[in-house]
Parts: C-alpha cells; structure tokens; sequence
C-alpha cells in the first residue's frame, strides 16, 4: 500500500547528526571514506544554509569510539552539543530528546555511524512518539552492505523516508528561482562534475 508523499519542510525539519566520532568512522565500510566524509559534509553545509536547527550527539567518548569529528564541532559551534555518557540508543538520553523537542521541528533529518544501532534506534524511537523520520543514507555508514541494508529495511518498514543529502537539498529548495547560484554552488563544492553544470549556465548567462 503506497503512503502518501511527505515531503521536506524547511520550516519543519531539524538535523540529527549522531556519533558521527573519530573511531566509529573506522568501522564505516560500505561507502568509501573519502566520499563518506564529503557527504558528511554535504549535509551539514545544506543544513547550515538552510539555517535548519541541528543537533549533535556523541556516544561514550572516553572510550573507543572517541570525539565527534572536528569539522563538525567547527561548523555548528552553536547548536546543542549532547555528549550522552553511555547511552547506546541517543533517544534514551533525557537531554537529547529535550534538545530535540525544542527544535519545534515535526520533521527529522538522522545520519550517523553506524547505520544499524546510532541511526537505527533514535530513528524508530522518534517514529514511535510521532515524529517524521527522513534517513539521509549517504550521509550514514556501517560495516557492509549486508547490515546496511538489513538497517534501511527495518527503518523503511516502520515509516522512515530514506534519502540522499542531494535529494534533501533539492527537496528543501523546491524551486531554481530561489536562489540559483547559492544551490548550484553547495552542490557544486560537494560534487564536483556538477560545476560542469555552473560554467553551463554561466556561459548562457553571458558571464564568461
């Protein structure tokens, strides 16, 4: 039975970025960590200039899965920084889930490492309380295909979007006209064959 199509609000949606840590990102093994990264990345750049409220978490950082990447912490300096002492799930920690509520958002973007458990639990935990889960899969990683898939089935059953951070973006911004050069340069810097697309257009726009 096919669901009714929900989409992205910008005025409604809130980025969770979970334990996305200097150790776990060594188990991340089904995407490459170059392109992992940069799609990490991706993600926090579209979520920063659509001034979506973001929160951050991490998981047991005195032990192996050490501290939340420094590009991160550099990016959303600001936002709620919830370094959670041992909860394996994210949504059993109280300020986390506070955090979140006062987003106001109704919609939630989820990436982390790995797919299976850190975006996994909280994504089912907040479909339980009502909540409107999006999964941005590239932006999430784990040990192979197999537990990647497994994970996305189990999210996808229980009501959760699965999206890429390029699909996020273009949803988001539903129209060119809003702002073509400031899109177009987001993508641009995080796929670079897409510039090829920019020195199209500018050359029809009489700028070369």
């Amino acid at each position: 039975m096919s669901q009714e199509y929900a989409r992205l609000d910008k005025d409604e949606v809130a980025l969770l970025l979970v334990d996305h840590q200097s150790g776990l990102l060594s188990l991340v093994q089904d995407i490459h960590p170059d392109q992992f990264k940069n799609n990490v990345l991706a993600l926090a750049d579209l979520a920063r200039y659509f001034k979506l409220p973001t929160v951050l978490t991490t998981s047991f950082e005195q032990g192996p899965n050490g501290p939340l990447v420094p590009e991160l912490k550099a990016l959303f300096a600001d936002a709620p920084y919830i370094a959670r002492p041992g909860q394996i799930n994210a949504w059993d920690n109280e300020d986390f889930v506070k955090a979140v509520r006062e987003t106001g958002c109704r919609q939630l973007l989820i990436a982390g490492v790995v797919t299976e458990v850190c975006v996994a639990f909280p994504a089912l935990s907040a479909l339980a309380q009502g909540f409107e889960v999006f999964v941005v899969t590239d932006a999430s990683g784990t040990f192979n295909a197999l537990t990647r898939d497994a994970a996305w089935a189990r999210m996808s059953a229980a009501g959760a979007q699965l999206m890429t951070w390029f699909g996020v973006a273009c949803e988001l911004h539903r129209d060119w006209r809003n702002d073509v050069e400031g899109l177009a340069e987001l993508l641009s810097n995080h796929i670079p064959a897409y510039r090829n697309l920019m020195t199209s257009y500018a050359a029809g726009q009489g700028q070369q």
